[in-house]
């Protein structure tokens, strides 16, 4: 029998598209994390990966319909979530995720985000939260965090930012939790758990941007983000929804966890029936 080189394998083969490595992500990036956690989780998850869908917007997060192997579809900005949506409802056998980012999902798309969330539709959105557009110039985002410097806020963000869980919360999602990229085994647990939750279920990874993001912040590199979150999360145990807001100046905790669980009945449309 030849021997193989275990150079020669990764664990992730049968997943990634070795073919479009290495990948357009700029160094310490996290949403390589990210994507790494889904694969895993469609890997363990036990369900044919032809069942697996993920739909992606514009943005660096978008990249991600590209790296898998699976069926993938890079939409238009901001509309990923309904394009889920509609395959979600012509095929509800199928696991349908979207894979997208914070500008992309709550700005653009911030409208198709809620509405999904109220109609609790039965897909999974993981949203990497990097707190700015990245790929195009850094500029201010929904989720900026309060007096964060982005390029159009260089004097920082006068404006207070969306709260993901609580906005989620209040629309109707099923199931929310955050993260950060340091936490990659909950991150995969909760992909792996949001697979099987009925309903919509909202997965937020808060995601280092060194070059869009952190040098504007004093977070020059990918790692000084990540020492951040390893020093300032908090396990939510005890909270309100309206206090899970991220403010990174150094006073203030940054929540993670499930924040929501709950058992509403997924949406599903009224087939008419016709006469012969």
């Amino acid at each position: 029998m030849a021997r193989v080189n275990v150079a020669d394998r990764h664990p992730l083969d049968e997943i990634l598209r070795a073919d479009r490595m290495p990948h357009i992500w700029c160094p310490g990036c996290g949403i390589g994390i990210a994507m790494r956690c889904y694969a895993q989780a469609i890997l363990d998850s036990g369900l044919p990966i032809e069942t697996h869908v993920v739909v992606s917007g514009i943005g660096c997060s978008g990249r991600v319909a590209g790296y898998v192997k699976i069926d993938s579809y890079h939409t238009t900005h901001g509309r990923g979530i309904p394009f889920a949506v509609g395959i979600k409802l012509a095929n509800p056998e199928l696991t349908v995720t979207v894979f997208s980012g914070d500008g992309d999902l709550a700005a653009i798309g911030g409208n198709h985000l809620i509405h999904a969330a109220r109609r609790n539709v039965d897909i999974t959105v993981i949203c990497t939260n990097n707190f700015n557009y990245g790929m195009t110039g850094g500029q201010l985002g929904p989720t900026t965090p309060f007096g964060a410097r982005t390029t159009t806020s260089p004097y920082g963000n006068p404006e207070r930012p969306f709260n993901f869980p609580d906005l989620l919360a209040a629309a109707g999602a099923n199931f929310v939790s955050r993260w950060t990229a340091l936490h990659v085994r909950q991150v995969k647990q909760d992909i792996l758990f949001a697979f099987e939750k009925p309903g919509f279920s909202f997965i937020e990874v808060l995601s280092p941007c060194p070059i869009g993001f952190g040098k504007y912040n004093s977070l020059e590199e990918g790692l000084d983000e990540m020492v951040q979150y390893r020093n300032r999360c908090v396990l939510a145990e005890d909270f309100r929804l309206e206090d899970l807001g991220i403010d990174l100046r150094e006073d203030h905790p940054i929540h993670v966890g499930r924040f929501v669980n709950r058992d509403l009945a997924p949406y599903k449309p009224v087939r008419r029936e016709t006469s012969e």
